[in-house]
């Protein structure tokens, strides 16, 4: 055996004895329980079924949902897995009524050196005491002030857009997120840190798909905790300026917010929150940016009726009275959600013997709920792959069959705490895009796609971008 794949078993090894086995097998339920036990099959030694579920998960979620149905179990990097599809399964585990399923055990295995201390890695009393203080930096008067750092900042980031026939639109609307975070979320211009800071961020979500989980220099895994160590150095530098400032980004927020009762956040917590922050709204909201766009790309009728809407406001930016003026641009912001779920998956771990649809499910089991192929299921919606702002019209209303057959944001304790601040900067970018530019691509074409927090175009995702009145700057 090579030396490095002694080092990947060995890594192997040792996830074994950091994460204890379930007490008792998958198949094997309590006797007289009545459960039926959970079926499914590891994969290829060691790294188990990875390399499919990230490489193809939409296709290998299909795939493995055709064999076993809504509830079973592959081997991921040395654990069992249980997979959980549709919205019955999926609501079991996120209200969690019984206090049975951990985000921060389930997440930890996959990002916890990454983003520990954020608000989905802290669990029960813990997370509700920091949700509370957190929720705060989030309340409506609190987004309009974010939007109003957002507006001259979406118009200097697209200054920087350049038409041509290969315009590459993740990378640019990655670009642009990162300069509004930079302002909304720090309060300051990252200047010549910019590039480094990137990198970091950049490296510590890619850590989490580590199939080695070790810190084997050069790795994915000792990358992400590189870029870990980046940012927390970053934000404890800036830290103390902004303790003693009154400024209105994130960052300002945090230091100064406090609950209902008065508790307030460590110097520690707000560096772990903010640097979990940064991955719930910048990879999230580039996906659903440029996913939006290539669909907009496809279907221009789509792209004319939003730019209308758009055009009738009268104005060049949003205020925030304007979101619930664009009903199209939601119902299309809400299929763009569905058909590429920015958080793929929600992950938990059992911290005692359960049942999911009256299946066995031991302690220290991972369960993960599969939202990006649950919301791509001809079993809960009507020709799935197509793209259909129209089905979710009150006519229509295809997301109102269960709570939770729409659920890009999650659910229950832990739902998504900035839903409101992502869906408010995508349609503030994509309102001044419509306005500024027109754009299409190839009707046969369809972007090679990989993984990060959800699924993302590895092309680039290339599109034909023209201003619509060159003279008149963006």
């Amino acid at each position: 055996m090579s030396t490095l794949g002694r080092r990947a078993k060995s890594a192997v090894s040792a996830v074994a004895e950091r994460y204890p086995s379930p007490t008792r097998a998958l198949a094997d339920p309590l006797p007289d329980s009545g459960l039926r036990p959970i079926m499914g099959d590891y994969g290829v030694p060691l790294i188990g079924h990875a390399i499919p579920a990230m490489s193809d998960s939409l296709g290998f979620a299909r795939r493995r949902f055709d064999k076993y149905g809504p509830v079973h179990w592959i081997g991921i990097a040395g654990r069992r897995v249980v997979m959980v599809t549709g919205p019955e399964a999926t609501e079991e585990v996120l209200a969690d009524r019984d206090k049975v399923y951990s985000a921060q055990r389930g997440y930890t295995f996959f990002i916890g050196p990454f983003f520990q201390g954020g608000i989905l890695l802290r669990d029960f009393e813990e997370h509700r005491y920091h949700r509370r203080i957190l929720q705060q930096a989030f309340t409506r008067p609190r987004l309009v002030g974010y939007l109003d750092i957002t507006t001259p900042a979406i118009a200097r980031g697209m200054r920087d857009w350049t038409p041509n026939h290969d315009f590459p639109l993740y990378p640019a609307v990655k670009h642009l997120l990162l300069g509004l975070s930079s302002e909304v979320f720090m309060g300051a211009d990252l200047g010549s840190e910019a590039a480094a800071l990137e990198r970091a961020f950049i490296d510590a979500v890619r850590g989490g798909q580590a199939l080695v989980r070790t810190n084997l220099p050069g790795g994915l895994w000792a990358r992400g905790l590189r870029g870990r160590a980046v940012l927390e150095d970053y934000c404890r530098r800036e830290l103390p300026a902004k303790r003693a400032g009154n400024g209105e980004d994130l960052f300002s927020v945090l230091c100064r917010t406090a609950s209902e009762e008065g508790h307030t956040f460590t110097d520690q917590d707000i560096v772990d929150h903010l640097i979990f922050v940064l991955l719930g709204a910048h990879d999230t909201s580039t996906i659903a940016v440029s996913m939006m766009g290539y669909q907009l790309g496809l279907h221009p009728e789509w792209q004319d009726r939003l730019r209308a809407e758009s055009q009738a406001l009268g104005k060049d930016s949003l205020d925030y009275a304007d979101l619930d003026r664009l009903p199209t641009l939601d119902l299309v912001f809400r299929e763009i959600l569905r058909m590429y779920s920015p958080v793929g998956q929600q992950i938990r771990e059992t911290v005692r013997d359960t049942a999911i649809g009256g299946r066995f499910v031991p302690a220290h089991t991972l369960v993960m709920i599969g939202s990006y192929s649950a919301m791509r299921q001809a079993h809960w919606w009507n020709e799935p792959d197509v793209f259909d702002p129209e089905r979710f019209t009150a006519e229509r209303h295809e997301d109102k069959t269960h709570r939770y057959t729409w659920a890009p944001f999650g659910g229950g304790a832990h739902k998504c705490i900035g839903l409101y601040f992502g869906g408010m900067t995508v349609k503030a970018i994509m309102h001044r895009m419509l306005l500024h530019y027109r754009w299409t691509v190839p009707a046969d074409y369809a972007p090679p796609m990989g993984w990060a927090t959800g699924p993302v175009p590895l092309d680039g995702l290339p599109i034909r971008l023209e201003r619509l009145d060159a003279s008149v700057p963006v």
